[in-house]
């Protein structure tokens, strides 16, 4: 194994425990995100999303010479390997249409070495190749942009209005972050609340509504809100930009939240260079699947008020949001949101390290810690 090869398969190692940890963290009924069962639910279809990419990359080193990851940032891949992820699922039956069955190719291996009496490295290539291919081609890996779903409907009692929660996720390829949204959009048009409220100010129960539906529940708006959602989804915008701009482009959409979850940086002994002092006592941590930190934030925005919209004779204009931004807190001014939670996994092996060395308390300032220990989380520590 190459020097390169031996440190991506560390960094496999590690990542792969970091969002199984992160997985275990989200159905734990102690986790803050447990309250919020459904955004619980959804993070970790993407976090399953990121699994699927990170396993279908490691099987890629079997026939490629490289893989790259942003070691002195996010710690996470490198944006073009999204790319060429999405590439090779699309093309992925056509390839495979050219690559022998596994069976065969394995009697080819056999007879390979049989008559040579040396290792069938070319053969093992086209295997790793075709394990590869299959793996990917279903399509349920994290890719550089995941069109919206909404997964749920309901409707507010005050305004009369149905409302959405709709998710989506993208990866920005410039921060090399994945970033996943939620948003709670009520809606005003007439034939979506004429379809779906009933005179009791509830969800029409004769309307059967099989979620979650893939984009937007509105069909009249579905492609303009997928459009919207792949344009305003950088990282360099802020959550209050974002429902800004969505409550400025559509006249119907009303939005009353939105969150974002933004996972990393994620740092690993060896591999990633974001922090020096963090990857100082990660390097002096045993057992190298358990020389790792990942950390994300959730940011979220609320509207306090909605300013009434007005139609007159000459000119109209659309009800607005007012959102809600702590300017209390410089922090969450500076990131534009209403409120922000920042969290760090850690398995205890590395926790106790960085605790040995007094740098606990320095890098963990500000941050929710939970550390992975014997297949459980424990938070609050």
């Amino acid at each position: 194994m190459t020097p390169e090869n031996e440190a991506a398969t560390r960094y496999f190692d590690a990542i792969a425990s970091a969002l199984k940890g992160l997985e275990i963290f989200m159905r734990d009924d102690r986790s803050p995100l447990y309250r919020h069962g459904i955004v619980a639910k959804i993070v970790a279809e993407y976090i399953a999303r990121l699994e699927k990419s990170f396993s279908s990359w490691r099987n890629r080193l079997g026939f490629m010479e490289s893989f790259r990851i942003s070691r002195a940032d996010s710690g996470f891949p490198l944006f073009q390997n999204l790319l060429e992820l999405e590439n090779d699922r699309r093309q992925a039956p056509k390839r495979l249409a050219n690559i022998p069955e596994p069976g065969m190719l394995r009697s080819e291996m056999a007879d390979f070495i049989l008559r040579h009496k040396e290792f069938p490295a070319a053969l093992q290539k086209t295997m790793a190749e075709r394990l590869y291919l299959e793996d990917i081609k279903d399509g349920e890996t994290f890719g550089p942009f995941t069109l919206a779903q909404t997964a749920k409907v309901s409707v507010n009692p005050k305004t009369m209005r149905p409302y959405y929660l709709v998710h989506w996720a993208s990866f920005d390829g410039t921060a090399n972050l994945p970033l996943i949204y939620m948003a709670t959009v009520e809606d005003s048009s007439e034939p979506m609340i004429s379809q779906l409220v009933d005179d009791n100010g509830k969800i029409n129960s004769r309307v059967d509504i099989p979620l979650p539906v893939d984009g937007l529940l509105n069909p009249e708006l579905a492609h303009r809100f997928d459009d919207f959602t792949e344009k305003n989804s950088a990282y360099t915008l802020s959550p209050a930009t974002i429902a800004s701009n969505l409550d400025k482009d559509f006249e119907t959409l009303h939005p009353k939240q939105l969150r974002r979850v933004v996972l990393g940086p994620f740092y690993s002994a060896g591999i990633t260079e974001n922090n020096s002092t963090v990857t100082e006592v990660l390097s002096k941590v045993r057992k190298p699947e358990n020389a790792w930190l990942l950390t994300w934030t959730i940011q979220e925005v609320f509207s306090k008020a909605e300013k009434p919209g007005r139609k007159g004779l000459w000119s109209s204009e659309k009800a607005t949001q007012e959102f809600f931004i702590n300017t209390d807190d410089l922090e969450a001014a500076r990131q534009g949101v209403s409120s922000y939670e920042k969290h760090a996994l850690i398995p205890h092996e590395a926790y106790q390290a960085l605790y040995a060395a007094g740098e606990a308390q320095k890098i963990f300032s500000g941050y929710k810690v939970h550390i992975l220990s014997k297949g459980q989380v424990i938070s609050d520590v």
